[in-house]
């Protein structure tokens, strides 16, 4: 019973807020169609680069998602380090995600998460654009791991066309985005629910802090194929488990970013040396990054996991209800197609 409390406890926080930012999602895939990405993001220098990662960063794709965009956006004129720097922000966070992370883990977690993400698409784009320019090859489809409509190369400028206004949008949200997260974020609850429950603070305590912990975390999360928002609640259950916020934080920032769908991507595209560049530099970047976070929060005596249990109490139990229960029901493809025909 203590773990479908914890399961139970844990979902309920998350749903109002995984609804908002899916509404958010379906609301910025409407209103920021392909062509303007390509504009905003062409080119090959530092301010490409920058764009790139403060563009993607709120697009609701995840990393198997992110391929088919990115790769249209380099064959349309994008260089190396912009579209690498996309690759990485654009599953690192996304609108959904952030808001769960602001409930789960507090706002200094969600600012850490933000400026984390940046960082490293920013840092991994500057160096994989010294890795050279290539010829581009040619189209080929492009298979991915995600469930979404338009999930190669040649479909993603059809599929961007289509989904124009606000309802197609909202649509592709609750539908296509929907069912690419909901599986994951599931995983993600259990596993969370599983840690909290089983796993005493002082089993993790022991190997939280110091840069080998860091590097550790960064290794499992690299590898380890999960969204941004099923990766929320499963750093949220290994912070109450016992780890430090650092590793958390690099958990977050390692696991979303990479697929083995994007090494194959990028390896096919850029080659082995720019692919060796982007392993290292994710690696090195979020461990830093997970470094300073701990030592800036023992120096500042801040509490990420108080904040947290803080924000977790601002909305009634009526509305929380009332989200799970509207997201189980979206979750469900024949309910979802028999109530709202998508």
């Amino acid at each position: 019973m203590s773990l479908i409390n914890e399961l139970l406890s844990i979902a309920l926080s998350a749903a109002p807020w995984l609804l908002l930012g899916l509404v958010i999602a379906g609301l910025i895939k409407a209103l920021m169609p392909e062509h303007l990405l390509q504009r905003w993001m062409g080119g090959r220098g530092l301010g490409s680069i920058t764009r790139a990662a403060v563009i993607g960063m709120p697009l609701p794709l995840c990393s198997c998602g992110a391929i088919p965009t990115a790769l249209a956006l380099h064959r349309g004129g994008a260089g190396r380090g912009p579209t690498t720097s996309f690759l990485i922000s654009t599953p690192g966070v996304g609108v959904d995600s952030m808001l769960i992370t602001n409930v789960l883990l507090g706002p200094l977690m969600a600012l850490a998460r933000v400026l984390g993400a940046l960082v490293t698409a920013i840092v991994t784009g500057i160096l994989v654009g010294f890795t050279g320019q290539t010829a581009l090859p040619k189209s080929t489809p492009v298979s991915s791991c995600c469930a979404s409509k338009g999930c190669d190369a040649d479909s993603a400028n059809a599929h961007a066309t289509e989904s124009t206004g606000v309802i197609a949008g909202l649509k592709y949200a609750f539908s296509d985005l929907l069912d690419d997260i909901s599986s994951w974020m599931f995983a993600g609850l259990l596993l969370a629910g599983v840690l909290v429950t089983f796993v005493p603070p002082e089993t993790l305590v022991g190997f939280s802090g110091g840069l080998l912990a860091l590097i550790l975390m960064a290794v499992i999360g690299i590898p380890l194929y999960i969204c941004a928002t099923a990766a929320t609640p499963v750093a949220a259950g290994l912070l109450l488990a016992g780890i430090s916020p650092g590793m958390a934080l690099v958990f977050l920032l390692a696991g979303p970013v990479t697929s083995l769908a994007t090494l194959a991507i990028l390896r096919r595209e850029f080659g082995n040396q720019a692919l060796a560049v982007y392993l290292v530099s994710i690696l090195l970047v979020t461990v830093l990054i997970g470094w300073v976070f701990d030592k800036g929060l023992v120096m500042t005596g801040w509490d990420p996991v108080q904040q947290a249990s803080q924000v977790q109490e601002l909305l009634p139990a009526s509305v929380e209800w009332l989200a799970l229960g509207a997201l189980v029901l979206f979750s469900i493809r024949p309910i979802r197609k028999r109530l709202l025909g998508f």
